[in-house]
């Protein structure tokens, strides 16, 4: 492996930890522990400065009060821009996805984003809650995805990104395409955790980490994942 500790930094939990998030570091620790990678996790709250040495970085949802105030410390410390640029990955969830783009709706008005990715989002006609499920994108290599969705916005995208995925259950972005990818950041709508319920996404984000092919990545027993995963499709053919 490329590197003996992977050090993950959860941005901002005071702000921004809805609906299970905190999970994503959790199963990125336990599968990177299970090949033998020493994970160092750092929870950074809103009061502290970014840390610009690590190699992974998470951001959770939240209701739209700490968006905003998350969105505006973050541009002002400008540590995960630079992070970004220097092609560390970043997992962004709901909210934290949203102020990743140009612009974002909260407390009734649009603020700034980050202008990581190439996205604004806006009020939708309707809140999307419930089960989503999507393709991904066939050069990540995931195959299908699976989540939990639980927000009130509508994500458009631009020229430089590409969706994570083509929805087959639920709205994500706008009922056609759900999250969103540029490099090696990666922005949805998926709580859940989503990479509880999508183990191959969490391989993605490790081995973009320590700089290997997700292929070079030693196996690890998936068999609880994949009957969550199972559990979770096998309910939406039913309710169809």
């Amino acid at each position: 492996m490329a590197l003996s500790t992977l050090r993950i930094v959860w941005l901002y939990p005071d702000l921004l930890s809805t609906y299970g998030d905190r999970g994503n570091l959790l199963v990125l620790a336990h599968r990177a522990r299970a090949r033998g990678i020493d994970v160092e996790p750092m929870q950074v709250r809103s009061d502290q400065r970014v840390p610009h040495t690590a190699d992974m970085y998470l951001i959770g949802g939240g209701e739209d009060g700490p968006q905003a105030v998350a969105a505006d410390r973050l541009l002002q410390d400008g540590a995960l821009n630079r992070a970004a640029e220097a092609g560390k990955p970043i997992l962004a969830i709901c909210a934290g996805y949203q102020l990743l783009g140009s612009s974002f709706y909260a407390n009734g008005r649009a603020y700034e984003g980050l202008n990581i990715l190439d996205l604004r989002s806006d009020r939708g006609p309707s809140r999307a809650v419930g089960e989503i499920a999507g393709d991904a994108a066939p050069q990540l290599g995931i195959g299908p995805i699976t989540g939990f969705e639980n927000h009130g916005g509508r994500t458009h995208l631009g020229e430089a990104v590409q969706p994570l995925a083509r929805v087959t259950a639920g709205i994500g972005n706008d009922g056609a395409t759900e999250g969103a990818w540029a490099g090696h950041v990666i922005g949805t709508y998926m709580h859940g955790p989503g990479l509880a319920r999508n183990p191959r996404l969490a391989d993605l984000l490790l081995a973009w980490a320590i700089g290997v092919d997700p292929s070079q990545l030693r196996p690890i027993d998936d068999t609880w994942p994949e009957r969550l995963r199972a559990e979770r499709f096998q309910a939406l053919t039913a309710a169809q």
